[in-house]
């Protein structure tokens, strides 16, 4: 059953994370090397420097003045440079898997981005400069060491998708209740002590995933986020959730394991479109467990 709660979790997170490291091949072609990139570079949109062992960015990537995607993921990048910020028709920028260490004010020289993948590195914080990119859809900052955002986040209107798990943040700014098209937040291990209620605001969310965090109840307003099709809040300390969860008319996937819940709702029927639940390591009675099944006949459900 452990085995299948992971394909699950692969489905719903794996997709958008491969959409954030590969360029689009239908635009134009993706080139590899550098030094190719620089026989013709007012023609070359596309660069993935992708695991060449670069300790640096190359000065000359300056010259490559109409990059629209780089891959810089799987480097030994240390510091950015000056180079990298005068690409100002990126859309698409990778440095997930370095060294690094702060996001530089230099970053909001590179506001046509629309999706900036910042994972497994060694930030501290999001900064205000952030704020700048107003046309980013997607941030991956995952696997850091992020214990602040930064308020000036809400001027990213356009985000859709903010995935900033794995840090040690126990807030998030109350600013964060802007991001109106925010359809995806990942929260998943960090330190979260409460279910904050400035993401009741966040009435387009899809996707909230909590896993791995230190909550101890869930509000009966939880029930406002209507849009909510999968909610992960396992390996947290619930030993109950509200009646009203059973509001989330929209909710397909709940992922509720590895907490202390004995029962659900008594109403839980009324998640008419649940079609996965997984409550692994819970002490769900054996009464329990056959009247949650009653309850869901169309959910495929693992204990």
């Amino acid at each position: 059953m452990k085995r299948a709660v992971i394909v699950v979790l692969l489905v719903v997170f794996a997709l958008p994370l491969v959409q954030a490291q590969n360029a689009n091949p239908l635009r134009d072609d993706v080139l590899n090397d550098l030094s190719k990139a620089l026989l013709k570079p007012d023609a070359v949109t596309q660069l993935s420097l992708r695991d060449q062992s670069y300790y640096y960015v190359p000065k000359d990537i300056a010259k490559l003045k109409n990059l629209v995607f780089l891959n810089l993921m799987g480097n030994n990048l240390e510091d950015w440079g000056s180079s990298i910020f005068t690409l100002n028709k990126l859309e698409v920028l990778n440095v997930k898997q370095n060294e690094l260490t702060y996001i530089p004010n230099e970053i909001s020289n590179l506001n046509k981005l629309i999706r900036l993948n910042l994972s497994n590195n060694k930030f501290k914080e999001l900064p205000e400069a952030i704020g700048e990119l107003k046309e980013l859809r997607f941030l991956h900052i995952s696997f850091n060491n992020i214990a602040r955002v930064n308020a000036a986040i809400e001027n990213c209107n356009n985000l859709e998708s903010l995935e900033i798990d794995n840090n040690q943040l126990s807030f998030l700014p109350k600013e964060i209740a802007k991001l109106k098209k925010l359809k995806t937040l990942n929260l998943g291990y960090n330190q979260f002590h409460e279910f904050e209620t400035t993401w009741l605001n966040l009435t387009n969310l899809e996707v909230l995933n909590l896993e791995n965090n230190k909550l101890k109840k869930i509000p009966a307003s939880i029930k406002e986020l209507k849009s909510l099709k999968t909610l992960i809040v396992s390996n947290n300390e619930l030993t109950a959730l509200p009646d009203e969860i059973t509001q989330l008319e929209n909710l397909e996937l709940l992922i509720l394991s590895k907490n202390n819940l004995i029962a659900l709702p008594g109403n839980i029927a009324e998640l008419k479109n649940l079609k996965t639940l997984i409550l692994v390591d819970n002490p769900v009675s054996k009464t329990e467990k056959e009247r949650i099944k009653k309850a869901l006949p169309n959910c495929k459900i693992y204990w």
